[in-house]
C-alpha cells in the first residue's frame, strides 16, 4: 500500500494524473483480495497490481475511459466462463473494481493525498471514506474523505454529512479492522449511498539486531503478523538473506554506527538480541537518541541492570532507559527461542495496537 501513496505523490510532484484501480469486492478464489491496488499513469506505466493477465489487461482498459471521463468507473469481473475464456485465470471468482482520478490540478486530491502520505511515513493510522457512486462524482465533486485518528480532516462529501458525522462516531473501531468495507449508507437526502471504508496503515518496520537462534524464531513470526522485518548481524556467515526468506531485507554492518546507515523513524520497532552484552549495548545506546516507537532488549535482569548503569555514566537518563522492554516479550514461562519469540512477537503486536488504536 506504502508503495502505491509513494507513487501518487510523485504523480502530482510531476504535475501528472493518473488513476487509482482498487479492488473492493472480492468473492470466491481470485489473483488478489479486496484492497490491492494499481496506479495506472497517464502514460500508460503502472504501478501496483489487481492481479495480472485478463483482469489486469481490462483495468488498463477501463484506466483509459476515466481519463477521458474525468469520472470514476465501477469494473465488474468473473473469473470464469466469458470473461477468462481463452485465458490461464479461471480462478472462479468474482471481482469488482472502483477506479478514482486523481490528478495534480486537482487542489482537493492532492491536500487529500498528501494527509495519506504523512500519515503512512509517521506510522499513523487513518481512515479514507468514498462514496462509491459514478453520479456522485459529477460537476467537478470529489466525494472522498480521509479521516485522521485525532479527527482532522481533508476532502468532503457533498450532501452527505450525515455519512461523515456517522463515521467518525465509530472513526477509532473502524481505523482497527483490517480490510475495507463496503457499506449502505443514507445522506442528507435521505438517499441510500454505498460507502467504501478504508483503514490506512502503513505496515510496521521492525529492525532485528542479532542473526541467531532467536532471531530465526522472530523474524517468520513477525513477517506473518504483519511486520516488514529487516535482520542485521555484524557477522557475514549469519547475516545471510538464506537464514531469513521472510525478511524484507538481511545486511551485514557492524553494530557501532549502525543507526546511521539505517532509515530509522517514529513509527519503527527495534529488538536487541544480539550475541552478547557489548553488542546489545552498542545498539540500545544508538537507539536511544532515536523517536522509534519500540525498544525491547533480550536479556536477564541482571545484564539489563549492569547495561544500565553503564548507560547511567555515559550520561542516559532513567527517562530514556524507561522507553527500554527488557527483559524482552510478555511473560509466559517461555523457555525455548521459539517460546521467547512468540512472547516477543506477542508484545509488538499489543504496542503496535495500544498506540495504535
Amino acid at each position: 500500500m506504502d508503495e502505491i501513496y509513494k507513487a501518487i505523490e510523485r504523480v502530482f510532484d510531476d504535475g501528472r494524473s493518473a488513476v487509482l484501480a482498487t479492488i473492493i469486492r472480492q468473492a470466491g478464489p481470485s489473483p488478489r483480495g479486496t484492497g490491492a491496488k494499481c496506479l495506472v499513469k497517464d502514460d500508460g506505466s503502472f504501478v501496483g497490481t489487481v492481479g495480472g493477465g485478463i483482469l489486469e489487461a481490462r483495468t488498463l482498459d477501463q484506466a483509459r475511459a476515466v481519463f477521458e471521463t474525468r469520472l470514476p468507473a465501477r469494473l465488474h469481473f468473473s473469473l470464469n466462463g466469458t470473461d477468462v475464456a481463452e485465458t490461464d485465470m479461471l480462478c472462479g471468482g468474482q471481482v469488482e473494481g472502483f477506479l478514482e482520478p486523481v490528478a495534480a490540478s486537482d487542489p482537493a486530491c492532492v491536500s487529500l493525498f498528501q494527509g495519506v502520505g504523512e500519515d503512512l511515513r509517521k506510522g499513523q493510522r487513518g481512515l479514507l471514506i468514498t462514496l462509491i457512486v459514478p453520479e456522485r462524482w459529477q460537476h467537478g465533486d470529489k466525494p472522498k474523505l480521509f479521516l485522521r485518528k485525532n479527527g482532522e480532516i481533508f476532502g468532503s462529501l457533498p450532501g452527505a454529512q450525515a455519512i461523515e458525522t456517522a463515521v467518525s462516531q465509530e472513526l477509532k473501531r473502524l481505523m482497527g479492522e483490517r480490510h475495507l468495507s463496503i457499506f449502505e449508507m443514507t445522506d442528507d437526502a435521505g438517499r441510500g449511498v454505498e460507502v467504501l471504508l478504508e483503514p490506512v496503515a502503513a505496515k510496521s518496520l521492525l529492525f532485528v539486531f542479532g542473526a541467531g537462534h532467536v532471531s530465526m524464531q522472530i523474524v517468520p513470526l513477525a513477517a506473518r503478523v504483519g511486520f516488514q522485518v529487516v535482520v542485521i548481524d555484524d557477522r557475514g556467515v549469519f547475516a545471510d538473506p538464506r537464514r531469513f526468506p521472510e525478511a524484507a531485507e538481511v545486511r551485514c554492518i557492524p553494530f557501532e554506527g549502525v543507526m546511521e546507515r539505517l532509515t530509522v523513524d517514529g513509527a519503527s520497532f527495534v529488538v536487541i538480541v544480539t550475541r552478547g552484552h557489548m553488542g546489545d549495548k552498542a545498539v540500545l545506546a544508538q537507539a536511544l537518541k532515536t523517536e522509534v516507537r519500540y525498544i525491547g532488549m533480550i536479556g536477564s535482569r541482571k545484564k539489563r541492570d549492569l547495561i544500565y548503569q553503564a548507560l547511567l555514566a555515559e550520561g542516559f537518563t532513567q527517562q530514556d532507559l524507561d522507553r527500554v522492554h527488557s527483559p524482552i516479550g510478555i511473560e509466559i514461562g517461555a523457555e525455548t527461542p521459539a517460546e521467547i519469540a512468540v512472547s516477543i512477537v506477542a508484545e509488538l503486536i499489543q504496542v503496535r495496537a495500544g498506540e495504535e488504536r
